[in-house]
Order: structure tokens, then C-alpha cells, then sequence
């Protein structure tokens, strides 16, 4: 396809350049027939035609340079045609000529549908070798120097820096090359920045979006578009260099959204660098459980179990341990939650307005919803 439009570039003008003889092959001789018999084509001329018209698209020749192609060549054909040349009066003209405008739409219709065939096998092959593409950059399972060589025919620079953003489809919906959004930020992109070296494409039924870092509005336009309906959400990346970077960045956007999934974070951008304090806490796994089970493993004994209490220590630090504001976001009244409050600092032992104690307790609760904790009753 891309053979095409530089075909037709070379040929703009007037009249477009001729196609090579093969692809009018047996048209003449065919047309010369139907003005004698006036038949219409048959079965196998017009898959002749069809092959012909893929063929052409294969070899670069666009559609309207192949139409005009055989229209010029039944223009020259049509004096000489022997229905034409032996026609005794204008009805007998006239059945020819029918006969054979007829025969020429079929035959370029056939044309045209082989040559769109042969187009949509091509984008067919470009989007296999996309996702393949994209399956090897963002999983690191090939050759750097391969991905890098390979990358240039996408625009990709891999010496470069870049940054990922990843955005995740709405419950129930999936990201794939057929979804609306897609095309639309292809779109958007496209009228806004023209070229531009960003690679977007759908991965594991969300959103991917690899740009360098000279090309930050690229990346803040495909986040904007992408979060712009909730709950969708995106994730971006630190930025990070060269192949290997990419798959990192593409990893911690991915844990980003699952951290995000699992503490209910607010928000439908997320940064990467805003949430490193979750790998921190999470780095070694024993202790935090510990931390979980010491601090907080005494709710399990509340009325109504651990969860309200849970919830009321992450609503109260949300709310920069303001009681009106906690007791709002937990649509409570200000006595509820004090009681809940007193409830927590007798359970545990920790007083959530000690300034000490109170980080401990939210630290254990940050720990407590990445761990899932307590385990779901069977």
C-alpha cells in the first residue's frame, strides 16, 4: 500500500501512469467477444479480472490508475471492436454497446474487488506482524538488536528514553484493533501531531501507548483521551532506556494498575512514581504480614468483624484525620465514628489520633489490602 501512494505521488498529474500490459491481459480480446455475441462475462472471466486486480495491488498499482488503465484500453479497442464495426443500424449499435459497457463494468468491478482484496490481506499481514512486534518489545523474549532493527520500521527509536502508559478497559469491555476508542485516539493523534514516533497499540485487551520522551504531549493526549470516560483508568511509567527499558516501564504500568485494582485507589491517572512506596512495603512479604497480624489481628474480634474498622482507618487517613471529612466519606455521623475510633485504639492497642501510632495503623492497613487480608470466609 505504501507503493501505491508513491506510485500515485510520481503520477500525479493529469492522467496516471499506465499499468503494465500483463494486468490488461486477454481485456481487449474479451471485449472484442461480448461486441459479437453480447454476452455477459462469464464465472471465469471475472475471477480472471479479480486476480488481475490483486495482483496489481501487490505490485503497487492503485485502483484508479488500474481502472483508467482499462477504460483507455476499451476507449482505443472500441472502433475496431467487430460488433461495433459491423452493426447495420443504430439498435444493432446500440445492443453491442450495451453489451459491452456492460462487460466493462463487470470486468472492473471484478478489479476492484480483487484489488481491495489483496489490500485487506495486507493490513491483515501488517497488524500480525504489529502484534508480534509489540509481543516481543513489551515481553523482552527476543533478540535486543532484532527488536531494535525491527522497532525503526515502527517509528520506535530504542536508544531513546521512553515512557509506557497502559490503560484499562472498563469492567466488561476489552481493547483490541477494532475498538472505537483505538481508532479514535489514532485519529486524534494524527490530526494533532501528524508524524510522531509513539507506538499505540492494544495489548491483553488494554491499551498501550510507547513514546520517547521528546514526544511528551503525544503521551499526556493518549492519556487524556484514554481516561476520559471512568472508570477507565491509565497508568504511566517511569521513563526508562532502551529495549529493556521498555519492558520494565510496560511492568510497572501493568503493577501499577493492579495495585490501583487492589487498594480501590482513587483516581483515573496513575502514576508510577506517586506509588513506590507499595513496592517498598511490599519487599519483604514476611514482615508486612507480621506487621498485619500483630497490629490489626485483634478487629477480627469486633462485631461485624474487621472490615468496617478497616475501612474506617483508611477512610480517616484519606481524610487527613479530620473526623468530619472521615465521617462524610464513610457516610457516617461524627459520634458513629468516634465510637468506631475508640473501638480501634481499644482493640489494638495503637490510638489513631497519636501521631505515631496512627502511621503504624495505616501503614498495617495499607498492608492488610495488599495482602487481601483477612482472607474472605469460605
Amino acid at each position: 500500500m505504501g507503493t501505491a501512494a508513491a506510485r500515485k505521488g510520481k503520477g500525479a498529474g493529469t492522467h496516471p501512469p499506465a499499468v503494465p500490459a500483463e494486468f490488461l491481459a486477454g481485456f481487449p480480446e474479451t471485449l472484442a467477444d461480448v461486441s459479437r455475441s453480447c454476452r455477459a462475462l462469464t464465472r471465469a472471466e471475472r475471477e480472471s479480472r479479480r486476480a488481475l486486480g490483486e495482483q496489481a495491488a501487490d505490485a503497487g498499482f492503485g485502483l484508479r490508475e488500474l481502472t483508467a488503465s482499462h477504460l483507455a484500453a476499451a476507449r482505443q479497442a472500441w472502433s475496431s471492436l467487430p460488433g461495433v464495426a459491423a452493426a447495420r443500424d443504430t439498435a444493432e449499435l446500440r445492443k453491442a454497446g450495451a453489451a459491452v459497457l456492460a462487460a466493462l463494468e463487470a470486468g472492473i468491478g471484478a478489479l476492484a474487488e480483487g484489488h481491495a482484496r489483496a489490500q485487506r490481506h495486507a493490513v491483515r499481514r501488517a497488524d500480525a506482524a504489529r502484534r508480534a512486534f509489540v509481543d516481543d518489545l513489551l515481553y523482552g523474549r527476543s533478540d535486543p538488536g532484532r527488536i531494535a532493527e525491527q522497532a525503526e520500521g515502527f517509528g520506535l527509536r530504542l536508544a531513546e528514553r521512553h515512557t509506557v502508559a497502559v490503560a484499562a478497559a472498563p469492567p466488561g469491555e476489552t481493547y483490541d484493533e477494532a475498538h472505537p476508542l483505538l481508532r479514535r485516539i489514532e485519529r486524534e493523534l494524527a490530526g494533532r501531531f501528524g508524524d510522531h514516533d509513539a507506538l499505540i497499540a492494544p495489548k491483553d485487551g488494554r491499551l498501550v501507548c510507547v513514546a520517547p520522551t521528546g514526544q511528551q504531549q503525544v503521551l499526556d493526549a493518549f492519556v487524556r483521551l484514554a481516561s476520559a470516560h471512568e472508570p477507565a483508568r491509565v497508568a504511566v511509567s517511569r521513563t526508562h532506556s532502551g529495549a529493556v527499558g521498555v519492558v520494565r516501564s510496560y511492568e510497572e504500568a501493568l503493577s501499577a494498575l493492579d495495585l490501583a485494582e487492589r487498594l480501590a485507589l482513587d483516581g483515573r491517572v496513575l502514576n508510577v512514581a506517586e506509588l513506590l512506596v507499595f513496592p517498598v512495603l511490599m519487599r519483604d512479604r514476611a514482615a508486612m504480614s507480621d506487621l498485619v497480624q500483630s497490629v490489626l489481628g485483634p478487629l477480627l474480634a469486633a462485631r461485624g468483624g474487621a472490615g468496617p474498622l478497616l475501612e474506617t482507618i483508611s477512610a480517616y487517613a484519606a481524610a487527613g484525620y479530620v473526623n468530619a471529612e472521615a465521617a462524610r466519606r464513610l457516610d457516617l455521623s461524627v459520634r458513629a465514628l468516634s465510637y468506631r475510633l475508640e473501638r480501634i485504639a481499644a482493640l489494638t492497642g495503637f490510638d489513631p489520633d497519636d501521631p505515631l501510632q496512627r502511621y503504624t495503623l495505616e501503614t498495617a492497613a495499607l498492608g492488610a489490602r495488599l495482602l487481601s487480608w483477612p482472607p474472605a470466609s469460605p
